[in-house]
């Protein structure tokens, strides 16, 4: 579903030491998820890495019992890239310039610079246009989003020290500063 992308994608931008997390919907994240956040980038190695299975930078020094993030398998932007077409474009703070990878239903499509300030914007769409089996079980554009906005509110109230907007559809539909 929409929701279970959105929040891999939005626990990431938790992972990646955001304060601010941008989240834009279309049809209730079906034709689009983006995200965007003011964390530690990634550089077009760690971007690679990111989009291999069973792979992750979230690790260290591959000791399991020392991971404190969210994530660590090295699923979720794999699985997500495989089923949709996904860009993500990232910046190291620091940086003087950003990099994006294209990967459209699991093939690398493009790559290469990219303007944008420092953090992360993933991009989402077409979420199984090329497996309609799968797109037929989700529900109505409206319970998609509804299942989404409870992704960001409880990651919202769990994480009160970040600041969140959500919208869908063009329309601004939550706004939380961070406390």
């Amino acid at each position: 579903r929409p929701a279970s992308a959105l929040k891999e994608l939005a626990e990431n931008a938790v992972d990646a030491g955001a304060t601010r997390i941008d989240i834009r919907l279309t049809s209730g994240g079906a034709d689009r998820i983006e995200i965007a956040d003011d964390g530690c980038g990634m550089s077009a190695d760690e971007m690679a890495l990111a989009l291999e299975r069973h792979a992750t930078s979230k690790l260290p020094d591959e000791a399991i019992e020392l991971v404190s993030t969210l994530g660590f398998r090295g699923e979720a932007l794999p699985s997500i890239a495989s089923v949709a077409r996904l860009t993500i474009e990232s910046r190291i703070r620091g940086s003087s310039e950003g990099w994006q990878r294209i990967v459209d239903h699991g093939e690398l499509v493009s790559e290469g610079p990219a303007a944008l300030p420092p953090g992360t914007r993933i991009r989402v769409e077409q979420l199984f246009g090329k497996v309609p089996a799968r797109r037929k079980f989700l529900r109505s554009p409206r319970a998609e989003y509804a299942a989404c906005l409870d992704v960001v509110r409880r990651l919202a109230m769990a994480r009160p020290e970040l600041g969140f907007t959500l919208e869908h559809d063009l329309r601004r539909t939550l706004a939380v500063q961070a406390g």
